[in-house]
C-alpha cells in the first residue's frame, strides 16, 4: 500500500514543469491562505487569503488566473491538505 501511494505521488510530481503554477492551500475553519510558487518552489505572487465560501473560492480561482497569466504559465496544480471537514467546500 505504502509503495502505491508513493508511485502516485510521483507521478504527480512529474506531471510539474516548467510551465506549471503550482499552487497550495492551508485550510482553517473560516480563513485558508494559499502561495503559488513555480516549478523550483520560488514564490510567485503575495499569498491569496479566502474565506470557506463561494466567495472565498472565486477569490482564489481569479487569484490562481491572475497569477498564471501574469507569469505566463499554461496549467495549475492545486493542493490542499485535507483538514477535519474544512475542506469539503
Amino acid at each position: 500500500m505504502k509503495y502505491k501511494l508513493k508511485q502516485k505521488q510521483n507521478q504527480r510530481i512529474t506531471r510539474i514543469k516548467e510551465s506549471t503554477l503550482v499552487v497550495g492551500a492551508d485550510i482553517a475553519k473560516k480563513v485558508h491562505v494559499a502561495r503559488a510558487v513555480d516549478f523550483r518552489g520560488i514564490e510567485l505572487g503575495k499569498d491569496c487569503t479566502f474565506h470557506n465560501n463561494a466567495s472565498g473560492l472565486m477569490k482564489l480561482a481569479t487569484w490562481m488566473k491572475e497569477l498564471k497569466q501574469v507569469h505566463a504559465k499554461t496549467e495549475i496544480v492545486f493542493g490542499i491538505e485535507p483538514t477535519g471537514h474544512y475542506w469539503f467546500p
